[in-house]
């Protein structure tokens, strides 16, 4: 199981793997939140959007990098512009939006998935703010709704609730050492997907990236998911000096 693994502290031999909860089907990637490797990407370097995994793993390999991993990260205009607060490579490309308006994104509290200096977080909107102040990550997306806040679920869930969607999002460990990202592969309701970091993956933070566009890119186990194009993208790559 991925969670006795990484409590035992072996190293498990895949990243991403199949998770059974409450006989619902998730896969799980977990990834150290330290990877060097960890980024956020939107554009390639012609201010073109990457929009697809298998583009973003050819940009990859032209620099010399291994793609290991790929998944949709935060919500999107039709132009695939983001629609909440996100920063690239210390570049804020959209500022922190605190009282959105309109879809789940407003089904606050909602948060922020950062990188920064050698770590990665996931952060209510209000607490990242209070973090950060007038300084910026080096990378960060923002979404919603949170899933699990301080170890409580989202207040708006319900646990009987009717909206079923293939949904994608990311928690992390108490010790904030290790990143969860997982996608239901039926569809299931926020309730339950966020029981499952809550519960299943002991994550007391985890945030909500999307749903019907929910998609992998994990080659290891044969996944690189296809369709409309994206927004921003959560990628781990191997770095030319590791490979």
């Amino acid at each position: 199981m991925l969670l006795a693994l990484a409590s035992c502290g072996a190293a498990p031999d895949k990243a991403c793997k199949p998770v059974t909860f409450e006989s619902l089907a998730f896969t799980v990637c977990e990834f150290a939140a330290n990877d060097p490797g960890l980024r956020l990407v939107l554009d390639d370097d012609n201010g073109a959007r990457i929009a697809q995994f298998d583009r973003l793993a050819e940009i990859s390999a032209a620099k010399g990098e291994t793609l290991r991993f790929a998944m949709n990260a935060g919500m999107y205009h039709d132009d695939r512009a983001p629609v909440g607060h996100y920063v690239e490579s210390g570049d804020e490309r959209v500022g922190l939006m605190l009282n959105p308006r309109g879809g789940n994104f407003s089904m606050l509290p909602n948060g922020v998935f950062w990188i920064d200096d050698g770590t990665a977080g996931v952060t209510e909107a209000n607490a990242y703010a209070a973090r950060f102040g007038e300084a910026l990550p080096d990378f960060a997306t923002q979404s919603g709704p949170m899933l699990v806040i301080d170890g409580e679920l989202h207040p708006d869930f319900n646990a009987d609730g009717t909206s079923r969607k293939r949904r994608n999002g990311v928690g992390i460990s108490a010790d904030g050492a290790t990143l969860y990202f997982a996608i239901s592969d039926e569809p299931v309701n926020f309730h339950t997907f966020a029981r499952l970091f809550r519960d299943e993956l002991k994550a007391p933070q985890a945030l909500f990236f999307d749903g019907t566009v929910s998609r992998l890119y994990a080659p290891e186990i044969d996944r690189d998911e296809t369709g409309a194009d994206l927004g921003p993208i959560v990628a781990v790559v191997s770095l030319p000096d590791a490979n």
